[in-house]
């Protein structure tokens, strides 16, 4: 934060500069979801506006940005004008700020309390309401006699933009309210996000397209909200969650929390997180258990608003000119943050595609120190126009992997150039090929050091051969050792027992349970074995696809594109890349010496299952947390390969969640509404039978 001078000139100009930066930044944060820079410094930006208006009253004016909510309407879609305004929070960024404003509120009714009698309510200790600060966009929806009339964003707090169209293609909102006596009107404050499983599937899907990605759940939400035609948003999985109400006719409540149980009872969605509390320590502890469990939910969380529960005593402290004095929200710390893009390299992965990635001057992000992003391929590099010098957004949310959101412009270096993708590989020197129709490129060099340090690191994993004791650094040994250059060298290790016994710190009993695991991998059933072969696009599920159909090695090795095409469930990009993989000379070589090995080559005959497209007709599946057996993409083929609709939000429409590990907030909605719950087991019986398995 700057100075704040103590000229008058100097104070108006710096004054008039923050004051145009913030109603950009805003404008392209509400209105084009396109924010210039991490919310962390906007409000450093915001809060020394007012710290400057602060020692300089003078400047303060109607059109300060410390004065308004949001931004105008885009004029995109018809404006509304909200029946009460929607104003903005006032932040805290620690417990001092905090509890300053609990004490705020304390005095301001105390103040308001002078004549009350002493039973009365409104001059009681205050109690709080403690709610997640979804970072998404806030919405409006108008209820008349039970029934959505509008709905609406929040504009600039008095008039917002008319997307009822658009909004009724959300699962979560009712068209009708669940209540026998609905109120004449109920204006319903809340806000539209993206859960993060579906958003990042949808950038993991648009990404393999050759798309660019889409920023962030916040921004990806506003733009589905400001689709034109219904049916765009409809294709995006939003959800909502309601937290207040604005005008109410003909229905009276006496308290928030009391408020939201009957939006609940009424079907519409509320977080079960939110908790009533008596005490600032209560708050303290509510903010800081979920600072740290931040990524246990599943949509994208910012702070924790805190709002006084009674709504008499609210009136009694009433508003400012842009916010209400009975409410605040305390702002984590930021998950995205500028620093410097210092580099662009690349890695090349075990099925040999080429990622591009940025070594950053490190910052922190979230409580980790950040050094390296991902850019995905050479499409998303230019079409998020980053380069080598400029001062990017970094984003890191949960486990997902830190990726470059977008350079700030403004600081951009003048000699700064694009960067294209290097014409060869940097581990192997062979060239790197972009197939037609794909977003990557790949390096075809299966004898790519890169790629057999990471191929054999999945040979061995849970999904496919599941061999104890070669992990990452036991492969990164046997290869620097000359133990193995190749998949089939896994299988020749019995022959060096001595060697590797003659390792340093390796003993007999580490040696033989190293080759007994080889030896089990080695009896895998045949899909698992085609899984281990690193064959492009092909995992669990549509291996198996592929062995109940070409139940031998042979066979498939065999298939030509057509026969491969035809087999339900495998489409063309699937079976152009199995083909090409098997009728690549060097891979024949290796098939041929796995075989010699005694690999599997057969199907188990009870590897069949159901392949009817209808198995699963009018079933509704969420998928969370963290499958053993399955990627997302895999688990969601399955299920829709069967008839079933996957979305990505709980709703008392959905006939299942299936929770792996780490599976948040969506379990715990579903057992709230009666949901049935699956695990991986019961997943799988599900997609065989097509029923739940006996409780």
């Amino acid at each position: 934060m700057s100075e704040n001078p103590s000229d008058p000139r100097a104070a108006r100009a710096r004054h008039d500069e923050l004051a145009r930066i913030l109603r950009d930044a805003r404008y392209r944060y509400d209105v084009l979801s396109d924010p210039p820079m991490p919310d962390a410094d906007y409000d450093a930006l915001f809060r020394e506006l007012e710290s400057l208006e602060a020692q300089h009253p003078e400047l303060v004016t109607a059109t300060s940005p410390t004065q308004q909510v949001g931004s105008a309407p885009s004029g995109a879609f018809p404006p509304f004008e909200h029946l009460q305004p929607m104003l903005s929070l006032d932040n805290a960024f620690s417990r001092e700020e905090l509890e300053a404003w609990a004490q705020r509120v304390v005095r301001g009714l105390e103040a308001a309390g002078d004549g009350l009698e002493a039973d009365d309510e409104a001059s009681e200790p205050p109690r709080f309401t403690c709610e997640l600060k979804i970072d998404g966009v806030g919405v409006n929806l108008v209820y008349r006699g039970g029934v959505l009339a509008t709905a609406a964003t929040r504009g600039n707090g008095v008039t917002g933009e008319n997307v009822t169209a658009q909004i009724l293609t959300i699962d979560d909102v009712p068209y009708r309210l669940d209540v026998d006596d609905p109120p004449e009107v109920l204006e319903v404050r809340g806000e539209v996000y993206y859960p993060l499983e579906a958003f990042d599937a949808m950038n993991e899907a648009r990404i393999e397209r050759g798309e660019a990605a889409f920023m962030n759940p916040r921004n990806a939400a506003s733009g589905a909200l400001r689709q034109k035609d219904p049916e765009v948003t409809r294709d995006r999985p939003l959800a909502v969650w309601c937290h207040g109400l604005g005008t109410v006719q003909s229905t009276t409540f006496e308290r928030h929390s009391q408020a939201l149980g009957w939006l609940r009872d009424a079907g519409l969605p509320t977080d079960p997180q939110t908790a009533v509390v008596t005490t600032v320590d209560e708050v303290w502890d509510f903010i800081e258990r979920w600072t740290g469990a931040r990524h246990d939910v599943s949509y994208e969380i910012d702070g924790v608003v805190i709002k006084v529960d009674d709504l008499a005593q609210r009136d009694r402290l009433g508003f400012t000119a842009r916010a209400p004095r009975w409410a605040i929200a305390y702002k984590m710390p930021p998950i995205e943050q500028a620093t410097t893009l210092e580099a662009i390299e690349l890695n090349v992965g075990r099925t040999g595609k080429a990622t591009p990635f940025a070594r950053l001057d490190p910052v922190l992000v979230s409580g980790t120190t950040i050094t390296y992003a991902t850019l995905h391929n050479e499409i998303q590099v230019h079409a998020k126009d980053v380069r080598v010098g400029d001062t990017v957004m970094v984003r890191r949310a949960g486990d997902v992997i830190p990726e470059v959101v977008g350079p700030v412009l403004s600081e951009r270096p003048d000699d700064a150039q694009p960067w294209s993708m290097p014409a060869d590989c940097p581990f192997c020197g062979q060239p790197l090929v972009r197939p037609e129709g794909e977003a990557h490129h790949f390096c075809e060099n299966v004898d790519c050091p890169n790629r057999l340090l990471e191929s054999l690191a999945h040979l061995a994993g849970r999904s496919a051969l599941d061999i104890e004791g070669l992990g990452e650094q036991t492969v990164e040994l046997l290869v620097a050792e000359g133990l193995v250059q190749d998949l089939a060298d896994v299988f020749r290790l019995h022959e060096h027992r001595d060697d590797l016994l003659a390792l340093e710190k390796w003993g007999a009993k580490r040696v033989d349970n190293l080759l007994a695991g080889i030896d089990a991998g080695r009896r895998q059933s045949l899909d698992r074995i085609l899984v281990a072969l690193n064959i492009r696009h092909l995992g669990p599920t549509y291996a198996k696809t592929l062995v109940r159909a070409l139940p031998s090695l042979q066979a498939i090795r065999d298939a030509d594109p057509e026969t491969l095409e035809a087999i339900d469930g495998i489409g063309p990009t699937i079976a152009s890349a199995v083909h090409s993989w098997f009728t690549t000379p060097r891979n024949a070589e290796l098939v041929d010496d796995l075989i010699a090995l005694g690999i599997t080559t057969e199907a188990a005959s009870d590897t069949g299952a159901s392949g009817d497209a209808t198995l699963l007709d009018g079933w509704t599946v969420v998928v969370t947390g963290t499958l053993e057996r399955f990627t997302r993409d895999e688990a969601k083929e399955a299920l829709e390969s069967r008839g079933a609709k996957v979305t990505g939000s709980v709703s008392g429409r959905t006939s299942v969640v299936v929770a792996g590990e780490s599976p948040g907030s969506k379990r715990d909605k579903a057992e709230s509404l009666g949901v049935p719950v699956a695990d991986e087991a019961a997943f799988e019986h599900l997609l065989e039978h097509g029923e739940l398995p006996d409780a």
